[in-house]
């Protein structure tokens, strides 16, 4: 019986992917490893010759996988989570530990390095990348929303434990909402969010006009995360504080897949603007003020709107141009 509760039989997990999977005409290019030592998709063995024959191991995980990944001749890892990782790894520096080594070093906070960013760098050469975004055909793309479609997104109260730095702590998207909370009231549009975490404040939330859904009901299953993106009429993203506070330059693949759909993404800003053209299917806002003027922007011309985000995808997020460019710095 599925409870939706952590668990250490993997057997509902093993069972979905062997059926994603297959969708990809990956049947035989993955495994997973449960925590008993037992081996699923790839044998052990199948895995081990991959690794041995590899050019490259990209690690999404600070060494998820390290039996057999040292005998790949190049290494790389992508940051994901970047500000909030990178003081992680200066605090473990700052505690006399050792960082694990890697041949190149990618992180999708676009600021990172920069002389006027406050983040620290671990002493790390961080290259810069944007998150690569499938491009796919599906009958979204071209069916508009409906009038009273709401913007949405998915999120995570808490995703992270707060880290310190300068005597400044970061926290996460909780801390940027309590900004946001009175928007709802502010805006004649429908605002939702699917959120997960113990301590949502779904009353007070509720209270403000927020419409509320269960992010592990919409992201149960890959189809039913694709399906609500294509039910909004667009997304609005607060961010996390730490990638707001250090303007890290985030961007994440969420806002991607929602243009790629021609839904419009309107995202607090970050610091991504600099190198994300913003304004036409992708807009920007620092305050609530500006919340407001930007789903007024997309409401009145949204057929433009809706173009533009498509063309934005297929020009920066393209996960083959994405991909090949991070191979190019690689050498490979």
């Amino acid at each position: 019986m599925e409870k939706k509760e952590m668990t250490n039989d993997a057997s509902f997990g093993v069972g979905y992917l062997k059926k994603l999977f297959k969708n990809y005409d990956m049947n035989h290019s993955w495994c997973f490893k449960d925590i008993k030592g037992n081996y699923f998709g790839m044998s052990k063995n199948s895995l081990k010759r991959i690794f041995e024959n590899a050019d490259l191991y990209l690690d999404l995980e600070w060494a998820c996988w390290e039996e057999g990944s040292e005998k790949v001749p190049v290494k790389a890892f992508f940051d994901g989570e970047p500000g909030w990782f990178q003081i992680k790894l200066h605090n473990m520096l700052e505690k006399g530990n050792l960082l694990l080594a890697y041949d190149y070093y990618f992180t999708d906070g676009l600021n990172i390095g920069k002389p006027e960013n406050i983040i620290p760098t671990a002493g790390i050469d961080w290259q810069k990348t944007l998150a690569p975004v499938l491009l796919m055909n599906d009958n979204s793309t071209q069916i508009p929303p409906t009038k009273d479609a709401p913007f949405t997104t998915v999120m995570s109260w808490q995703a992270h434990k707060e880290v310190s730095y300068l005597n400044q702590v970061y926290g996460q998207k909780d801390k940027e909402f309590e900004k946001f909370m009175e928007l709802p009231s502010i805006t004649n549009q429908s605002l939702e969010i699917a959120v997960r975490g113990t301590k949502t404040p779904v009353k007070l939330l509720n209270s403000n006009g927020w419409k509320i859904k269960k992010a592990s009901e919409i992201s149960f299953t890959l189809k039913g995360y694709h399906d609500y993106l294509a039910a909004s009429k667009g997304e609005l993203c607060i961010a996390k504080n730490v990638f707001v506070a250090t303007k890290s330059g985030w961007f994440g693949e969420r806002a991607g897949y929602y243009m790629q759909k021609g839904r419009p993404v309107i995202s607090q800003e970050t610091g991504f603007s600099q190198h994300i053209p913003c304004g036409e299917g992708l807009l920007a806002f620092e305050n609530i003020d500006q919340a407001v003027n930007s789903i007024e922007s997309v409401v009145s011309n949204y057929e433009h709107h809706s173009k533009k985000a498509k063309e934005i995808v297929g020009d920066y997020f393209d996960a083959e141009k994405v991909l090949n460019k991070m191979l190019n710095v690689i050498g490979i």
